[in-house]
């Protein structure tokens, strides 16, 4: 895709799967199914398969999408979603959405509608400063500082947000956040007719230590 990093004669989403990723996977309800966004090869959509996720795998790379036509819990999704209208239902919604080294701003708000109740964002990809040591260095594949804490404002909790520099595996400025769609509960928490003494409320626990 357009936005993705990879150059395009190279096929991109293999190799291991990112640390964030795997940093956060745990956050994801077992069994939910997962969205995996200009996925590639699919280095994420078989990490969330072998944990028993159902994972739909959005490209435009048919070949890309191709080695993974043997994975029994992937479906793939041949599509140019910067071109054309979201390939997906208009309520289809995911207990997680997952999107690494790929920037399309218009794509933020379908992203947020398809992320379900309890669902999680895990977004990251390269940042402003990046022009610096490497591609990508146009900036509209480059996130602005906070740029991703700013889209998800007043929409989700944010769990987990870095914006800053890695050496490894190459030098590159890097930002990523994970978040959680909690909002739809808590509406309804305010219509809620039946009160509950305080000490009953249980906030949700977010392990940091997975």
């Amino acid at each position: 895709m357009s936005g993705s990093t990879s150059a395009p004669t190279t096929q991109h989403g293999l190799g291991e799967p990112s640390r964030w990723v795997r940093r956060w996977t745990h956050l994801v309800a077992p069994g939910g199914a997962v969205l995996d966004v200009a996925s590639g090869a699919g280095r994420h959509s078989r990490w969330f398969a072998a944990r028993g996720h159902p994972v739909t795998a959005i490209d435009r790379d048919a070949n890309a999408l191709a080695t993974m036509r043997d994975e029994p819990n992937i479906a793939t999704v041949v599509a140019d979603i910067e071109n054309a209208a979201w390939p997906l239902a208009g309520d289809a919604t995911f207990a997680a959405i997952v999107v690494t080294n790929y920037l399309h701003r218009p794509l933020f708000p379908q992203l947020l509608r398809s992320l379900g109740e309890g669902g999680v964002l895990i977004y990251e990809t390269f940042a402003q400063g990046n022009e610096t040591v490497g591609k990508p260095s146009n900036p509209a594949f480059l996130l602005q500082p906070g740029e991703l804490l700013d889209t998800v404002h007043g929409q989700l909790r944010v769990i987990a947000f870095q914006d800053g520099f890695l050496a490894e595996p190459r030098p590159a400025f890097i930002q990523r956040i994970c978040a959680v769609n909690e909002s739809r509960s808590k509406q309804a928490d305010k219509t809620e007719s039946v009160a509950f003494p305080p000490e009953l409320l249980v906030p949700p626990r977010y392990d940091l230590a997975g």
